[in-house]
C-alpha cells in the first residue's frame, strides 16, 4: 500500500567531476544541469512523489546543504531533511535513514536513490519502482535497478544477472536473481558485457523492505547495525542528533555496494531502460545535449565552432566564445575558473580541483 511506500534520497556529494561549474558550496545536485527550470534534486524529489507521499520522503545530506534542500523543496517537511556531520558514503547514510524509518512504520518498503541523476522516462520509473515495492514487500530481497547497456560503458560498474527471469513485462522490465557484480570494465572486457545481454550498469538505485536491509545490515556490518542500533530509542527525538554525531564519528566508511550488495545472496535484479544517466562527467552530459552538425554543444546561442568537433563549451551568460581547431574538448568558464580538458582526460579533473585547492585555495573549488 502507498502509505508503506518511503524513500530516501542521498544528497551529499560534492561533485568534483563537474568542476568548475560543480562547487562545494553549490555541488551539481542543486544546478539545473539540462536547462529545465528546475535542478537534478527537484527533478528528482517530483519524480519520487509520484511513488511516494511526499511526506514519506527523507533527504539525507551534508549539513551544510540543509539550508539548500529547504529553500529548492519548500515543500518537504523539515524533519524529513536529515544531515550527516561527515561524510562517511553510502552505507551509513543507508543505515540512518533505515532506522529513521523502522521506527515510524516497521512495514516499509524503501526505495534509495541519488539525488544528482537523469530519468528520462518517468512514467516507466514509476512503474519499475512499484513493481519492485510489491516484490520486496512479499520477498525477503535486495533489489537493484540495472540499466540496460546501449554502448560499451568503461565508467560504470556492472550487474551481472544469472539470466533465468522470475518476472518481466515484455519491452519494458525483466526480474531476475543478480550472479555478481563488476567493477568498471576495460573497453574489451565492456564490450563482451554488452554482446552478452546479461549485464547491466549499476545505477545505484535499491528497493526493499526496511527489515531485510536492517537483517543484512546486521549479517555483514555487524559494528555499523550495532552503533546505529544502540541510539535506536534516540531517533525521531530531540537526542537525535547528539546521537547521530556519535555514531558518524565512530562507523565506518563505506559504502552499499561493498558492504552489503556484493556480499548478500538474496539480491534480485529489474533490468529497464529509464533514460537514465549519473551525469557523472561533462562527457555525459554532453551526450543528453542537443548538438551542432559537428556534435558541439555550448550552453549559449552566442558561441562560434571553426574547425572544430565533438566539444562541449559552457561560458558564462552575456559572452561571446569563439573556439577555431579544437576537437573532444571540455570548455567550461565560471567564476573565478576557467577549464579547458580534453574530454579523454577528463577523469583528471578531480585531481585539478585538488590542485587548485592546494594552490590556489578552497574558494576557487
Amino acid at each position: 500500500m502507498k502509505e508503506n511506500n518511503y524513500a530516501i534520497i542521498m544528497a551529499g556529494g560534492i561533485g568534483s567531476r563537474f568542476w568548475p561549474w560543480s562547487r562545494t558550496e553549490q555541488p551539481k545536485q542543486f544546478l539545473d544541469v539540462l536547462g529545465t527550470g528546475k535542478t537534478l534534486i527537484q527533478q528528482t524529489f517530483e519524480r519520487i512523489t509520484q511513488i511516494c507521499p511526499a511526506e514519506n520522503i527523507l533527504v539525507i545530506t551534508n549539513k551544510k546543504y540543509a539550508g539548500t534542500i529547504a529553500e529548492q523543496i519548500p515543500q518537504m517537511p523539515e524533519e524529513n531533511i536529515l544531515s550527516e556531520p561527515q561524510g562517511k558514503n553510502t552505507a551509513p547514510c543507508i543505515a540512518y535513514g533505515a532506522f529513521k524509518i523502522k521506527k515510524l512504520n516497521p512495514k516499509a518498503n524503501i526505495l534509495v536513490a541519488p539525488s544528482d541523476h537523469i530519468i528520462l522516462k518517468d512514467d516507466l520509473f514509476a512503474r519499475v519502482v512499484n513493481e519492485g515495492f510489491n516484490y520486496v514487500s512479499e520477498h525477503n530481497v535486495l533489489l537493484t535497478i540495472g540499466i540496460e547497456p546501449h554502448k560499451p560503458e568503461t565508467g560504470y560498474g556492472y550487474i551481472q544477472s544469472d539470466g533465468k527471469v522470475i518476472k518481466e513485462d515484455s519491452g519494458n522490465w525483466q526480474l531476475s536473481s543478480v550472479d555478481a557484480f563488476r567493477e568498471k570494465p576495460d573497453l574489451k572486457t565492456a564490450k563482451t558485457f554488452l554482446e552478452s545481454g546479461d549485464y547491466f550498469w549499476n545505477a545505484g538505485i535499491f528497493i526493499w523492505s526496511v527489515n531485510a536491509i536492517l537483517d543484512s545490515l546486521n549479517q555483514y556490518l555487524p559494528e555499523m547495525f550495532q552503533q546505529f542500533s544502540s541510539c535506536e530509542s534516540d531517533f525521531n527525538t530531540g537526542k537525535e542528533g547528539k546521537a547521530i554525531e556519535t555514531i558518524f564519528d565512530q562507523c565506518q566508511s563505506i559504502s552499499i555496494d561493498y558492504g552489503v550488495m556484493e556480499k548478500a545472496k538474496n539480491v534480485v535484479v529489474i533490468s529497464t531502460d529509464i533514460g537514465w544517466s549519473d551525469l557523472g562527467s561533462w562527457s555525459a552530459l554532453h551526450e543528453l545535449s542537443d548538438a551542432d552538425i559537428n556534435n558541439n554543444t555550448s550552453n549559449s546561442n552566442q558561441t562560434l565552432f571553426y574547425n572544430s568537433k565533438d566539444c562541449i563549451v559552457r561560458t558564462l551568460d552575456n559572452k561571446v566564445t569563439v573556439l577555431e581547431g579544437l576537437e573532444d574538448y571540455i570548455v567550461v568558464e565560471e567564476d573565478k575558473a576557467l577549464l579547458i580538458c580534453r574530454k579523454q582526460n577528463e577523469q583528471m579533473i578531480k585531481q585539478f580541483v585538488k590542485d587548485v585547492g592546494h594552490k590556489f585555495g578552497n574558494e576557487y573549488i
